[in-house]
């Protein structure tokens, strides 16, 4: 499994954020469409009627998220030692995103769990033009998803460099 851009790729399955467990949210492309997973947001809206998949929430790395990530380092640091029991679980929840299907039935906001902390600026906007490539039609849809569930077959390392994962989706969304 490994991440590249805002996918998940486990074996041959392919997510929008991270793979979920249990009853978290998630988002899976599946050949025949989009699936939610997870408590409240099951169900799947098939390729041939989603018209615009995007995504919004996500986390880009900037110099104040860089800032705030040392200060909740120091802070949480600081509490570990005063609490030696550690944070609660709700502070270890991953950050959230939400995935937009436009169908012939309306809009449907799906959550996903971010994979990272924080992306790149490069790896959200080449994911998200892999987004939009993935609605232009049956052929075009097919072609990519399987590209990307045969390399996720493939591989057999974590989670690729970033240079490697840019060229990776500009590959896929070309």
């Amino acid at each position: 499994m490994a991440m590249v851009g805002l996918f998940w790729i486990a074996q041959g399955d392919v997510y929008v954020g991270a793979k979920p467990s249990g009853l978290a949210p998630g988002v899976r492309l599946t050949p025949e469409g989009v699936l939610g997973l997870g408590e409240g947001q099951s169900g799947l809206r098939l390729w041939e009627d989603v018209s615009a998949l995007t995504v919004a929430d996500v986390p880009v790395k900037s110099l104040m998220r860089r800032a705030g990530a040392v200060k909740d380092l120091a802070v949480g640091t600081v509490l570990m030692l005063a609490q030696p029991m550690g944070p609660g679980p709700a502070e270890d929840a991953p950050a959230v995103m939400t995935v937009r299907v436009e169908s012939s039935d309306g809009v449907h906001e799906l959550a996903a769990h971010v994979a990272a902390a924080s992306y790149s600026r490069a790896e959200v906007a080449l994911s998200r033009a892999l987004l939009a490539r993935l609605t232009e039609g049956a052929a075009t849809m097919s072609t990519t998803l399987t590209a990307m569930a045969e390399w996720g077959r493939t591989w057999e390392g974590g989670t690729p460099r970033g240079a490697q994962r840019e060229k990776l989706l500009r590959e896929w969304a070309a």
